[in-house]
Order: C-alpha cells, then structure tokens, then sequence
C-alpha cells in the first residue's frame, strides 16, 4: 500500500524538510521503514476481530517505490493576480517524481527552501498502472487536491461505468491511469455540480493546464466535503454490484482531500471483519516536528541526544525527551494545526491518535477537529 501525510493550520506553517526529511519515520523514509503502534489489537469490541500480525503487513508493509508527490499551498498566485474578495488567498503547487523521494535533489532543495499551511504528500506502490509522474499522487482540481491510499478493486472492469458518472468536465481533466485519479473525478463531480462553460484560469486569463472551472475555486464546508466523499464511495460499491454481483470485493479507501482551508480524510473498508491500511491524526505533533521549537521528533534520539526538550532558553511541550539547542519559540506559541498520517513520525506514540475503520475525520477552517462515522 502507499503511504501518505496531510499538514494543516490557519495560523502556523511547517518547513517541508521538518515534516517530510527530518524523521526517522518520515514519509520520505518510508518507502521501506515503517512505524504502525497501535494496530494490533485483541480487543474484538474495538476492531470486530483480533487484528493479525499477517493483517497489518498484507495492507501496510509493502515497499513504496514507485513514485512520490506533493502539493503545497502558497499565496504567490493570489498575491501576483488582480485584488478580489472572490478568489482563494492559497492554491496548491505540485512536484511530482518517480525516483526515491531522498535520491531526488530537487525533492531536497524544494523542502529545504519551502514553508507552507498546507501539505499534503504520498508516495506510491503502484498496483497495476503505469510508473509515471502522471499518475503520483496529489490529484488536484483547481484548489482542491485529493490523495489517497489503497485500492478500488476491479477498477479495470468498472472504469467505464465509473466514467461515466462523472460530469464532463472532471472526465476531461483525467490525465492518468489510476484509480485514485478517477476516484477524485468523481469526488469532484458530486462537490462540484456542473456549472458554466470551461473558464481559463481566472488570473492568467488564458488558456492552459492551470484553466478549470470556476466552481472549482469555491470553498466548501467540511459537511459537505464529507457528504461528497460519502456519495462517492456509495457510487463506486452501487457500480461494483451492478457489474461485478456477487464477485464484488471490497474495497481500501483511506482517502484525503483539502481545499487548503479545510480537510476532510477517512480510513474505511466496506468488509465486516477486515481492517484498512493505517492512518492516525495528531493536533501536537507539528510541535515536534518544527525546528523553531525545543525538542526533535526523533526526541532523545535525535543529533543532540536527550534532554528535558527544553533547548536555548525556550520552553517545551509537557513530556519532550529531545533536545534542541537551536529553538526560538516556546512550545505553547505554536499555532492550532492538524497532521493525518498513514504512520506517526514522531517518536512521542502518545501524541497520534489511530483513526478507527470506517471513521472520518474533519478539520474545519478554524483547527476544529471532528471525529465520526464516515455514514457510507
């Protein structure tokens, strides 16, 4: 299965080297180490069933060698286009390769040099299409961008029906093969009704790559999101029993989509027993994984060993191990953030929390989290 880690606050950017490089457990890293506390489970109460050692590695432990994307959000396009109270102040950039993201110094030098409100990266084992940038992960429509880990099975055999649920204009911004790609179409399709003829990009005024629909730079709320996702997933299972009856198989869909204000990512499995791949969500973590504040996420572990967290004179967090002799701020300075990742990449457990199966987790534009039942 890939891997993917999603960043968010209104207030408090991170520098893409803390979140993505620094770790020990960070994505980057994970291409063939992995992290994954908390998913054993002997509680049938909690997870249907005892959770299998053979369980967690079938959907979790797989190498992810065949790519790696991001996309970041930054002001530049609103702050270089004509004022308008209409437009989003943030809009996503993408960088996308198919090498190892750390054998890649572009990837490097882009994550060295960058800070961002808005992350949200993933790297790939690809299950049958083509090893490609074309088909890494973020998807992104206009300001939205959409990612995702698992699979949705015997896409190839649905593809067309799926096509064809979606609006004309979501169809013809697919460039790739993968099911995500289409999945995230389709997510479009049912946030995002069809509105007016195909506008170019509304700052440029020309048309190009960077054109999309208008309705594509609305902001939405995180109901609607979810209600978006929910009528997506049910679509995908009605098609898979009308074409496949009773040979249809489940399907993993840990799925993460923002419109850089707000976002909204589940953790499902349409299967009575069966558990999706990981993911956990942290509201502490960006703490530690922010070189202003004492503390390291490798935590005593880290190049300047172990301490109490506190580090030149600054105060942290409640707990810290680590040690930094280089912060600035106090850890009660950071602003509210949310971090859903596929693995926790800090050393502080405690910290992450595990996002049960079927459940749906959303961050509203102030920071406020809500966890819940995905409803599908």
């Amino acid at each position: 299965m890939c891997r993917w880690f999603a960043y968010i606050s209104a207030t408090e950017p991170c520098l893409l080297e803390d979140a993505l490089v620094t770790p020990v457990h960070a994505l980057s890293k994970q291409v063939h180490e992995h992290y994954l506390p908390k998913l054993l489970s002997r509680d049938p109460s909690t997870h249907a069933q005892y959770t299998t050692e053979a369980e967690v590695t079938t959907r979790n432990r797989l190498f992810n060698v065949d790519g790696f994307g991001m996309a970041w959000y930054s002001p530049d396009l609103s702050t270089f286009s004509p004022p308008s109270s209409t437009k989003p102040t943030l809009h996503p950039a993408l960088y996308k390769s198919i090498q190892p993201p750390l054998h890649d110094s572009n990837f490097r030098s882009l994550c060295t040099n960058t800070s961002s409100p808005v992350l949200l990266a993933h790297i790939r084992a690809a299950t049958a299409t083509a090893i490609t940038p074309t088909n890494n992960h973020p998807f992104t429509f206009g300001i939205h961008a959409v990612m995702h880990n698992g699979y949705i099975s015997s896409f190839a055999l649905i593809k067309r029906a799926l096509c064809a649920a979606m609006s004309q204009e979501t169809f013809a911004h697919i460039q790739g093969g993968t099911d995500t790609e289409h999945f995230a179409a389709l997510l479009m399709t049912n946030l995002c009704p069809p509105s007016a003829p195909h506008n170019p990009n509304p700052y440029s005024g020309e048309e190009s790559e960077a054109s999309f629909p208008a309705a594509w730079e609305h902001y939405h709320s995180v109901e609607e999101m979810h209600a978006a996702l929910v009528q997506t997933i049910s679509t995908i299972i009605e098609i898979q029993k009308s074409e496949m009856g009773a040979k249809a198989e489940p399907n993993d869909l840990n799925i993460c989509v923002t419109d850089g204000r707000s976002l909204v990512a589940c953790r499902y499995r349409n299967h009575a027993t069966e558990q999706p791949p990981s993911l956990y969500y942290s509201t502490t973590a960006g703490v530690t994984l922010n070189r202003q504040f004492p503390d390291h996420p490798d935590g005593a572990k880290g190049p300047h060993g172990k301490g109490n967290g506190n580090g030149n004179g600054k105060k942290a967090a409640e707990g810290a191990e680590g040690h930094n002799p280089h912060a600035r701020r106090d850890a009660g300075d950071h602003g509210k953030h949310v971090i859903i990742a596929s693995e926790p990449t800090t050393y502080k457990e405690r910290e992450w929390t595990l996002i049960e199966k079927n459940q749906v987790v959303l961050v509203g534009p102030d920071g406020t989290v809500t966890v819940e039942e995905i409803g599908v």
